[in-house]
């Protein structure tokens, strides 16, 4: 069972307001920096994903879209 399974379970009777689905987001967005880890740069240091990475990454098939559907 994946974590979506989980965060979306009986998700078809709740509404999407804004607040959740900023939050939804923000839930979404530390799941996946944990998952995908940080980015090592060309000087050695390491930084995290910015969202434009991470999207790249899931192919923009983020939690919203997935409720949605």
């Amino acid at each position: 069972m994946g974590f979506e399974t989980t965060v979306t379970y009986s998700c078809e009777t709740c509404v999407l307001k804004g607040t959740i689905k900023n939050q939804l987001t923000v839930f979404e967005r530390k799941v996946l920096r944990m998952i995908f880890g940080p980015t090592k740069e060309r000087d050695g240091t390491w930084r995290i994903k910015t969202n434009d990475e991470l999207d790249e990454l899931i192919r923009h098939k983020n939690i919203i879209n997935h409720i949605k559907a």
